[in-house]
């Protein structure tokens, strides 16, 4: 079974692998400005820093994409570093959801803002889960940390098997 999934794997071309990796990434930014501007979220601080990983492997794949194979092998790493980037910062955020530690942003821990002072742009308070699907107990930022560990385990598993070839 193993076999069939590495041979399976050695059949995408780099070009093919940035594309999804471009898609990947504008999925996850769509469905999160989706979530923002068409269900009227709220995100807080560490949502938006998560955003930037995504933007980054957006940039990079299409870079790819149109790049000589060698380099666009490099890119798709650099892409795989920037998901384990967002691996990390979504466990930080799930374990301030959690209480397991508070946010390292000051600007989550801070009380909200009293009577006349407004800020800037709206926030949510980032020790509090926001639920998706309702129904399902698995947090925005949970989603998050699955998803961007499943991208970066896929880049890194096309990167392995086709290591030799250009």
């Amino acid at each position: 079974m193993r076999a069939n999934r590495l041979a399976a794997a050695r059949g995408f071309s780099p070009r093919e692998v940035s594309i999804a990796v471009l898609a990947a990434g504008l999925g996850a930014l769509g469905i999160a400005y989706f979530a923002e501007y068409a269900l009227h979220m709220i995100p807080c601080p560490l949502c938006y820093i998560e955003r930037w990983p995504y933007r980054i492997i957006v940039v990079l794949g299409l870079v790819a994409a149109f790049a000589p194979p060698r380099f666009a092998r490099v890119l798709l790493g650099l892409a795989m570093v920037a998901m384990l980037g967002d691996v990390v910062i979504a466990f930080v955020h799930v374990g301030a959801e959690q209480h397991w530690w508070k946010s390292p942003l000051p600007e989550c821990n801070i009380a909200p803002a009293g009577f006349g002072a407004m800020p800037l742009r709206p926030s949510a308070s980032c020790d509090d889960p926001v639920y998706l699907i309702p129904g399902l107990p698995i947090s925005f930022a949970t989603m998050d940390l699955i998803y961007a560990l499943t991208v970066a385990v896929g880049i890194g598993t096309y990167l392995r098997v086709n290591r030799w070839r250009a």
